[in-house]
């Protein structure tokens, strides 16, 4: 008996066989494993090779509700006549543009997990993950904060490398997946801080070990010294004693509001004129190609063309604080339309094979009227990374639309 290798050459049949024994091996070996965990064997005895996702309410000592579960009533896109005409695709976002106008709220709530163990990785782009386990070896299940195969190699390799966990009698966790991304850190990190700072829980909390320019620069801003904090060391589990957890919703509009007014408290409306396009022509992916062509148009109606390369944290907030209109590719720097005034326009142009509903739900959240124009994209990459080309007859009309709004002529 043989079969054929990738290469086109025979190998003995005995030799695939074996592999699909070795497989059916090791599904079992998981099944078993899975099985022993949930029957009360600690996990650590298995490598952490299967750990138990439970809601973080199940592993809760304590547990406030600060905001209850609530169902959006958002209006549709300016530009869009019917909720069936937004993309339906949900993708790893969870939910879809046609979700955002009765979008579903999770709650905000303050809890206390007692003999946590957190354990962190970073993927190999970079992107950092978290996890919190129990003391008996559950692992607390959010969207950003979840228990992955990185974990279990984490905690294995401190093991043999012999680096005991850090210890602490009291902390307050506020990081999630991928923190030290702008929109990540704008959305889901400020608002608990303001949160915890008003409830008079923010001197425990722990921050990264090293700060981006945005992270470093808004706390100072909210008149936080982030010198005064422990920072969090991802090389090493972090043991706590009693550690209190704030559970959020990125687009919630009770917690992003607090942002603004925290540090961009709106300006009279007589200081709201600038109109603003922000370039992506320097990114490394998803430019508009045709960006020159559109620039004319975008100038006539009193569009300038922005950088955020060239502003710092600070100066990326007064810029919006002074905006009556905002026009931008997709990207993480719509994310700053947080700290626009109530009822600044938001047009985000993008691919609808790539609907990324998120800035749709920060605009909504925030109070602005919202546009969305529909890109071609280009290149044989993923969806994230392709370039785009816009008719210049679609921006036109949502130009016309905001003019009529703003009483332009």
């Amino acid at each position: 008996m043989t079969s054929m290798t990738n290469e086109g050459r025979t190998r003995p049949g005995w030799i695939g066989a074996a592999g699909w024994l070795d497989k059916k091996a090791r599904g079992v070996a998981r099944d078993v494993i899975r099985r022993s965990v949930r029957r009360g064997a600690p996990p650590r005895w298995f490598g952490w090779r299967h750990v138990e996702p439970v809601p973080l309410e199940e592993i809760a000592v304590q547990y406030d509700i600060v905001d209850a579960p609530e169902r959006a009533h958002n209006p549709l896109p300016a530009n869009i006549s019917a909720q069936s005409d937004l993309p339906d695709t949900r993708h790893w976002w969870g939910y879809s543009f046609r979700d955002v106008p009765e979008r579903h709220s999770g709650e905000t709530s303050v809890l206390e997990v007692a003999d946590a163990t957190i354990v962190s990785w970073r993927r190999e782009d970079g992107n950092f993950y978290p996890a919190i386990v129990s003391d008996d070896g559950r692992a607390i299940d959010l969207r950003e904060i979840k228990f992955r195969n990185g974990h279990a190699e984490a905690l294995r390799a401190a093991k043999a490398s012999g680096r005991e966990p850090v210890h602490m009698d009291r902390a307050v966790w506020v990081l999630e997946r991928v923190h030290d991304n702008h929109s990540h850190w704008l959305t889901a990190h400020l608002p608990k801080l303001i949160l915890l700072k008003r409830m008079g829980l923010l001197d425990d909390a722990l921050l990264p070990e090293q700060l981006t320019a945005t992270q470093e620069a808004s706390l100072r801003m909210l008149g936080v010294a982030p010198e005064r904090f422990a920072r969090y060391d991802e090389s090493r589990p972090l043991r706590v004693k009693k550690l209190t957890i704030a559970q959020t919703d990125r687009f919630r509009p009770e917690l992003l509001r607090t942002v603004r007014a925290e540090m961009a408290p709106p300006l009279p409306k007589s200081d709201r004129t600038r109109r603003v396009y922000v370039s992506r022509a320097r990114a490394r992916f998803r430019n508009l190609l045709n960006e020159e062509e559109l620039m004319p148009m975008l100038t006539a109606r009193g569009f300038e063309r922005v950088f955020l390369e060239d502003l710092d944290f600070a100066a990326q907030v007064d810029l919006m604080r002074h905006a009556e209109a905002v026009v931008a590719p997709h990207g993480a720097g719509l994310t700053n339309v947080m700290f626009c005034a109530e009822g600044t326009h938001v047009v985000e142009i993008a691919s609808p094979n790539f609907p990324n509903p998120n800035f749709y739900a920060v605009a909504s959240a925030m109070g602005h009227p919202y546009y969305l124009i529909g890109a071609k994209e280009h290149g044989d990459v993923e969806p994230l990374k392709r370039d785009l080309t816009l008719d210049p007859a679609r921006l036109e009309k949502v130009l016309d639309m905001i003019d009529a709004d703003c009483g332009t002529d």
